[in-house]
């Protein structure tokens, strides 16, 4: 009889001991998936911010006069779709805590339930351990064993409920504890969740009055429709000479490199070989996709690589065979990768600079002022002229190409996302 009820006192004393342990597993990696995801949203959610932050800044610089321009109207429609972005990652964060609220209250439920399981098991010990509560009981339940093994065995099960009882009790605190944290951290994630639903609010309030003021700004700007396609053609004129320099550069290495090897009397298919310290710079440039710093410590892309319409003209593309990137007056542009600088040279009234790096080229284009010469060895991030501001429109930007052989590459893919 005695080994009966050992053996229901320790099953019950082991399920609901089981159950905690997996329901801690449970509640410990959802919770380090749910801070991950979290943390993931947070970052995201600052590098938007910061966007955000410097086209407001940048705004403010073209903003010299009282006449809309066309630069402003491109920061305002990237500041509305930096808006989005944000309001997207908010929707997101609210979505996150949704769901961490319901699996907490769904904890909290399991939580109540193991506690409930845990006092009724600890109920039945205590009324087992009343039965057998003096030195008399405890010393006629040993002596009425049959033998000496029933007698050590019921000594045994007298320790085991003994310390049962303390652990069970020990479990009904630590389970306790576990619940009140739980309904703490219910209220604060609710309370997390009514700042993101009113930060929302504010955020979609101001991109209503930003798509307004963009409305307002595009059919002001129809009305000085010959002003903007001169100023098309001139930026369409520029972005030929620039192609073509950038071709230039490409040809003479090509013929370069055909002399050199007719004097060492190599074959032609020879003449384009890298040396190893250019072979080992091209295949570094290339496993760094993605992961290359920008051109400025602080910018934001303005102008996208490829055809894209017109922000005013309907019916009008736009070619750009890199990526502008705004930034602030007096900033530095640098180079994105080390490499030799294969030509300066003025154009549009400013400067341009080409660094070779192995089989790929890099190019910075509207720079009013250049730090390094032709054929200098630059290291990365290394400073190489200082970023133009238009004059007419007081927009401060630097155009990086990517060019692979004589393909162009959009310089978006190989930038890191997070400056």
């Amino acid at each position: 009889m005695s080994g009966k009820i050992s053996s229901e006192l320790f099953l019950a004393f082991l399920r609901p001991v089981v159950a905690g342990l997996f329901i801690v597993f449970l509640i410990g990696f959802s919770q380090h998936l749910w801070a991950q995801d979290r943390t993931e949203l947070e970052r995201n959610k600052r590098r938007i911010e910061q966007e955000i932050a410097l086209l407001n800044q940048l705004l403010k610089e073209t903003q010299t006069t009282a006449e809309m321009n066309l630069s402003q109207l491109v920061i305002l429609n990237n500041r509305i779709g930096s808006r989005q972005n944000l309001v997207a990652n908010i929707n997101n964060e609210i979505g996150f805590i949704d769901r961490r609220i319901a699996e907490t209250t769904r904890e909290k439920e399991q939580l109540e339930r193991e506690l409930k399981e845990l006092r009724e098991s600890y109920a039945r010990m205590i009324y087992y351990a009343q039965r057998n509560r003096n030195s008399y009981q405890r010393m006629m339940f040993l002596f009425a064993s049959r033998d000496f093994n029933q007698a050590y065995l019921r000594l045994r099960y007298l320790q085991q409920l003994t310390r049962h009882r303390q652990v069970q009790a020990e479990k009904i605190v630590e389970t306790s504890a576990r619940l009140e944290e739980n309904i703490i951290e219910l209220e604060v994630r609710r309370a997390e969740q009514q700042l993101l639903l009113e930060e929302q609010r504010d955020e979609m309030r101001l991109l209503t009055q930003e798509r307004e003021a963009q409305s307002k700004n595009v059919e002001t700007l129809k009305q000085k429709e010959r002003q903007l396609m001169q100023q098309l053609k001139e930026q369409e004129q520029a972005a030929r000479q620039l192609q073509q320099a950038i071709e230039r550069v490409i040809a003479e290495e090509r013929r370069k490199a055909e002399e050199a090897a007719r004097a060492a009397g190599r074959p032609a298919a020879e003449a384009f070989r890298l040396s190893p310290e250019e072979q080992l710079i091209s295949t570094n440039f290339a496993e760094n996709k993605g992961k290359l710093p920008w051109p400025m410590e602080r910018g934001v892309i303005t102008g996208s690589f490829g055809e894209q319409p017109h922000p005013v003209l309907p019916g009008i593309k736009i070619v750009n065979n890199g990526i502008d990137i705004s930034t602030t007056r007096g900033t530095r542009a640098r180079a994105i990768f080390e490499g030799t600088v294969a030509r300066v040279f003025s154009i549009a009234g400013g400067y341009a600079v080409i660094i070779r790096h192995g089989e790929y080229l890099t190019v910075y284009s509207n720079l009013s002022e250049v730090f390094v010469s032709n054929g200098q060895r630059v290291e990365v991030r290394q400073d190489i002229g200082v970023v133009a501001t238009d004059t007419r429109e007081a927009k401060t930007y630097v155009n990086l190409q990517v060019w692979h052989g004589n393909n162009k590459q959009n310089p978006a893919d190989w930038i890191s996302r997070h400056r």
